[in-house]
């Protein structure tokens, strides 16, 4: 696998195109940032770190009224889960999936997820 340096921070990592599936770690990413040619390839933590950045900034503009009309299901991949951008783990361990990875899916499933963008609650039982 070629090494390559980051066009951002000048660290080395080596690109996967080359791997049996024929392509790079980075096409797990969702491909929501305007191609900059003026840069090179990002090393894994820098691009994480612009792509979160990007939906974050996407989810700024979504509400539970719009969030099924969103785009994101556009933006599903067949790729592996990547943890800070479609899950985190809480402080007891636990898997939590994100909003982002939520709207990829594209409907809500009533369980009332922690991150659901579609507004769907879960109301405790001692509420």
């Amino acid at each position: 696998m070629p090494l390559k340096h980051c066009s951002v921070c000048g660290a080395a990592f080596t690109c996967g195109i080359e791997n049996e599936r024929g392509t790079c770690w980075c096409s797990d990413y969702p491909p929501i940032m305007p191609l900059d040619f003026s840069q090179d390839c990002r090393c894994p933590d820098c691009l994480k770190m612009i792509v979160q950045e990007k939906i974050a900034e996407y989810l700024q503009t979504i509400t539970p009224a719009t969030a099924h009309a969103s785009d994101a299901p556009n933006y599903g991949t067949a790729g592996r889960l990547i943890e800070g951008i479609d899950y985190y783990l809480d402080e007891q361990g636990r898997f939590v999936l994100t909003a982002w990875y939520l709207l990829k899916r594209g409907h809500c499933c009533r369980n009332g997820c922690t991150h659901c963008p579609y507004g769907c609650r879960v109301v405790s039982p001692d509420a």
